[in-house]
């Protein structure tokens, strides 16, 4: 009853004032419709009503009769301003074009590779130079705050994320969300939020999200850009897309296509010690793996205005993959702190993998008023399939050459089916003049089997290994409910929003029989708090509490073998963390920014390493920790030296600690990190469009659970030219100049000391080329769907 109540009290109904209204167009001197124009109205210097006009259309409302201030302003044209007497049947506004303000649009109206704002960092993928002709994993490397893991994990500043593309979860991680964006090429997208303190409307999961923005276009009729990028390392790798958009009366078509070839190498050398009472065992891995994928994205929606006020959409999306890893690792066992060679042990393995993701979303939206009452209704299906037929064959030599053993082949045939269904409605509507608020509810449902089969393929016949084998079933069920208000009186603007969820898991693996269930319910509020001193100056407050939830192939406790003594098993014990986030933030001039946050993680979950030094035997697994505790202090600035060099800079400086018993222990680690970045850009020629960037990041060494991770950095440089009259560009970049994206990390722990050293083939040239044609486009709608953040947790 007490949950009931409280997600009552999320949904209560607010009663609103009575708003007047007024329809009107904006057009150019030629009769042609104005997009983005900005119309505002106002009475005795007091704001009344502002409308972004689309297409040439707004819509004003106020509050009653009488004479008010009406002006309209669009970079390139004249600002227009005039008295009008309300109520009126309806307006027209005709701009007059500023050849004068033209020019400098051409300069000035480019927005910054990075912007900053209240609640979200945006990167402007479409203005970089760096971020194209390559994938959306590539892009997303480059945003600031972003960091990318040896193991396909996301993080932002040390918390985890959830991804979101166009307000709608990709509802992945680990390697299928690398595979997935690295299957979509980067010049689809226009640009990049990262928020790292969520407001209440996203779901209460990661402790970060990043909603990927992908491109539309603007105007009636028909538009399409391609793109291509031919990237160099040490294999060639391409990148081809399209995207169009149609708008005919009542009915708007949008889609996009990609399809990426991507192969690269990766050097991985793991090394363990095992310890013993007589003395020790050192294995030392240095490996080798090729990984290969093919991969075809794409997008298909439509949206058909049913009355002037009502829109029903449908959009359908899908990534097809099919990937292929070689594995190939040598491994030399010494004994008793010598280099006396006891044993050699050769892996040599290959995995080939499908995937198909598919996403089908129906959406209704209504305009109820023109106060600002709006209903929004999405209905989600998206299924996920995958299969992976992996082979590693194992040989054990002795230190004169001969087999020590018999050749010890494996086959571990897996798949995993997860489907999803969720649904979410949203309501928002307006409290007097002042304030703005939305309510919503959602409900998900996922359901996921794993199933892995273990063969010893060494004999004359496969030989079924039923201990090793495991059919894993996982259900788990969310309700959820929100409010959110937010509002400006006087010197403050506030946004505060509490969402409510109750959870239920089941997890059941038919090979340990073992049942886990969990039921629990948890409130989610957020803050966010502005106090402008003055015009330049401001201080703000944010805070956030939100959980991470592990995805799904975490909790499968089946094992996957990469040799007979090392291998991968999930945890069905495992769970969620939960996440506080404090920021307490100066800016002058928007632009300046200085923070100190303070960001806690209780019930900490890390991949683990456990050691059996009796047996010789290493696996990875994942385990609940404990707390995880970040406190530092971030300063972001950009920087105009002349009118042709612009430069943004990040710099972080925080203290660390991670506690927690594990194994026959205790932990707890102290450590002081700092990172920084900055993304200068240079304007060579405005007649030839001609622009430079260059980009640098520093992480210096940091703590992670049991980890200890070393330094990482990255250089990158571009050139970019505007051909074909303005409709054309080609780009050139070089990634990772220095080599110095590569990890090394390591744990020494109790009886626990392993580590391994990873480089990826990072360092790249990339040349690409951009091609838009036809009429300008009126945007396809932007809207976000209700399987939020579901899918981003399947692996």
């Amino acid at each position: 009853m007490k949950k009931i109540l409280i997600l009552g009290l999320l949904l209560l109904p607010v009663l609103t004032y009575a708003q007047q209204q007024i329809k009107g167009t904006v057009i150019d001197a030629t009769g042609q419709p104005l997009d983005a124009v900005t119309i505002s109205l106002s009475l005795q210097t007091k704001n009344i009503s502002n409308a972004l006009a689309d297409t040439g259309k707004f819509i004003l409302t106020y509050p009653t009769g009488g004479f008010y201030q009406m002006t309209a302003t669009l970079v390139g044209y004249k600002p227009f301003t005039r008295m009008v007497r309300l109520p009126k049947d309806s307006l027209k506004i005709i701009m007059q074009s500023n050849s004068k303000q033209l020019e400098v649009v051409t300069i000035s109206a480019s927005k910054p590779v990075i912007e900053r704002s209240v609640d979200r960092v945006t990167f402007n993928v479409e203005n970089s130079i760096i971020a194209s002709g390559g994938t959306a994993w590539d892009a997303l490397s480059k945003a600031p705050g972003v960091q990318t893991t040896s193991d396909n994990s996301l993080t932002e500043n040390r918390k985890s994320v959830q991804v979101y593309m166009d307000g709608k979860p990709l509802n992945l991680s680990g390697d299928d969300l690398a595979n997935y964006l690295q299957g979509m090429p980067s010049d689809l997208i226009s640009k990049i939020e990262v928020f790292s303190n969520p407001p209440s409307n996203f779901d209460g999961e990661g402790g970060a999200v990043i909603n990927i923005i992908t491109k539309k276009s603007k105007g009636q009729g028909f538009n399409a850009t391609v793109n291509g990028g031919f990237t160099q390392a040490t294999y060639t790798n391409y990148t081809l897309s399209t995207s169009f958009n149609y708008r005919k009366d009542k009915l708007n078509l949008y889609g996009s296509y990609g399809n990426t070839d991507k192969e690269f190498g990766r050097e991985q050398h793991d090394y363990i010690d095992y310890l013993t009472p007589t003395g020790n065992s050192y294995w030392n891995s240095p490996g080798y793996n090729v990984f290969h994928g093919h991969i075809n994205n794409y997008r298909l929606g439509a949206d058909y205005q049913l009355t002037d006020n009502q829109i029903l959409g449908v959009l359908i999306s899908g990534t097809n993959r099919t990937n292929n890893v070689r594995t190939n690792t040598p491994t030399t066992v010494t004994n008793e702190n010598t280099e006396k060679l006891d044993s050699s042990l050769f892996s040599n393995g290959n995995t080939a993998i499908r995937g198909d993701k598919y996403d089908f979303d129906l959406n209704y939206n209504i305009k109820i008023d023109t106060g600002g009452k709006n209903l929004n209704v999405d209905v989600d299906y998206a299924p996920y399939r995958v299969t992976a037929n992996q082979y590693v064959n194992n040989f054990t030599y002795l230190p004169d050459g001969s087999l020590a053993s018999a050749p010890y082949h494996i086959f571990t045939p897996t798949s995993q089916n997860i489907n999803i269904y969720s649904a979410k409605v949203d309501y928002t509507y307006k409290l007097g003049k002042i304030w703005s608020l939305s309510s919503g509810i959602k409900y998900s449902s996922i359901q996921s089997q794993n199933i892995v089969n273990f063969y010893n393929v060494s004999g004359p016949q496969p030989a079924e290994v039923s201990a090793n084998n495991d059919n894993f079933d996982y259900t788990e069920n969310t309700a959820a409910a929100y409010t959110s208000v937010s509002g400006s009186f006087g010197k403050w603007d506030f946004e505060g929003g509490l969402r409510g969820e109750l959870t239920h898991t089941r997890g059941y693996s038919e090979t340990l029989d073992s049942l886990n269930t969990r039921q629990y319910f948890k409130l989610f509020p957020t803050l966010f708090a502005v106090y402008k001193i003055d015009k330049d100056n401001a201080l703000q407050f944010t805070y956030s509490y939100r959980v991470d939830r592990p995805s799904y192939g975490y909790l499968n406790p089946a094992r996957h073998y990469a040799t007979p003594y090392n291998y991968l098993q999930g945890n069905p014990d495992l769970q969620p963390s939960f996440t506080q986030d404090i920021e307490l933030g100066y800016t002058f001039k928007k632009d300046y920014a200085i923070t100190a946050y303070y960001t806690a993680t209780h019930d900490k979950y890390s991949n683990v390493t456990v050691q059996d030094n009796v047996n010789g035997l290493f696996h990875y697994t994942f385990q609940n920790l404990g707390l995880g505790v970040n406190t530092g202090l971030r300063l972001s600035a950009p920087f105009n030296p002349t009118s042709w060099w612009e430069i943004s800079t990040s710099i972080e400086v925080y203290y660390q600690r991670e506690a927690s018993n594990y194994l026959q222990g205790r932990y707890d680690y102290h450590k002081f990190a700092y990172d920084g970045t900055t993304t200068q850009s240079f304007t060579i020629s405005k007649k030839l469009g001609l622009k430079a960037e260059i980009t640098g990041r520093y992480d210096s060494p940091v703590i992670d659970g049991i980890f200890k991770v070393s330094q990482n950095s990255e250089v990158d440089a571009g050139i970019k030219a505007t051909v074909l009259h303005g409709q054309g560009s080609i780009k050139l970049a070089a990634g990772d100049i220095f080599y110095g994206e590569s990890f090394h990390s390591s744990v020494n722990y109790l009886n626990q000391n392993n580590g391994f050293y990873q480089t990826n083939d990072t360092r790249t040239g990339t040349l690409s080329f951009s091609y838009r044609f036809g009429k300008n486009v009126a945007a396809s709608r932007k809207r976000s769907t209700a399987d939020e953040e579901e899918s981003k947790r399947a692996i």
